[in-house]
């Protein structure tokens, strides 16, 4: 798709939110934009309707994944019951002391350079992991307008990345306020739901990036570097936005697959 202006329509009402890159590969742009269960209950997830696209290069991208092994029966030796005696043992440290006894240094000898580790105490195994990350860095530089191509994606980046409601009232503000509700005829389910869990927690996002899709994914932190370069009007011309985007969930090798053929699965890459 050419770009002549700083915000482009996609298909259909979609907008786009962009800085101006023409001549570069669409495979080091990426691509962001929220996303919502497909239904009530679903595990699949598609993007709002005529919600806007962020576009931007990455400068600095990251995919970590933290597998989390472990040795539970490293302290299940023959040496860990008495820890201080087994390394006197093991460094030779009680020879000295049996040597008044008959053929004792030459017992105790026999211990020195021996260790109570083995392959079974000391197997791996697969204790679980956390939701995958990725670390980016986002770029946006005004060419024409730095309010369209810097500002305007930037605060939609930080408006998906902060809660979309924060209620005023404490839990049982809310609560006083869902049983009055109801006594005015309102659905018990909504009111419940709204004294409960008051707030609106932040909108999932995907992110499309060198044929890769990744959604559904929180955004878990955010930078905005103020120090940045600005016009004469103090909006910014240049950012670089740091981000750290989040799985809901652990992901497995089908996750994956789905991933680089362009969708990933609830808790992992969309259908």
């Amino acid at each position: 798709m050419t770009q002549s202006t700083s915000v482009v329509q996609a298909s259909g009402d979609t907008e786009v939110l962009t800085s101006l890159w023409d001549g570069l590969s669409p495979h080091l742009i990426a691509s962001f934009w929220p996303v919502e269960r497909a239904a009530s209950g679903s595990r699949s997830w598609k993007k709002i309707e005529k919600a806007p696209v962020v576009k931007a290069p990455l400068t600095d991208a990251n995919v970590e994944m933290l597998l989390g092994w472990m040795s539970p029966f490293e302290n299940a030796g023959s040496d860990k019951g008495l820890p201080t005696i087994s390394a006197m043992l093991q460094s030779g440290a009680l020879q000295p002391w049996a040597s008044g006894v008959k053929g004792g240094a030459d017992t105790l000898g026999k211990f020195e350079g021996r260790s109570g580790m083995t392959k079974l105490n000391s197997t791996q195994v697969f204790a679980g992991m956390p939701p995958l990350k990725i670390n980016v860095v986002a770029l946006f530089r005004a060419w024409r307008d730095a309010q369209a191509e810097v500002m305007a994606p930037v605060h939609q980046l930080i408006k998906w990345a902060l809660p979309q409601d924060l209620a005023p009232d404490g839990p049982i503000l809310s609560l006083l306020k869902a049983a009055k509700s109801v006594a005015e005829g309102k659905p018990l389910d909504e009111g419940a739901a709204n004294a409960v869990l008051p707030s609106v927690a932040p909108t999932k996002i995907a992110m499309q990036y060198k044929g890769t899709l990744y959604s559904p994914m929180v955004i878990e932190s955010l930078g905005y570097p103020i120090n940045s370069p600005v016009d004469a009007s103090g909006r910014f011309v240049q950012l670089a936005i740091p981000m750290t985007l989040c799985s809901l969930a652990a992901i497995d090798r089908a996750d994956w697959d789905r991933a680089k053929d362009g969708s990933y699965v609830a808790g992992g890459f969309l259908v």
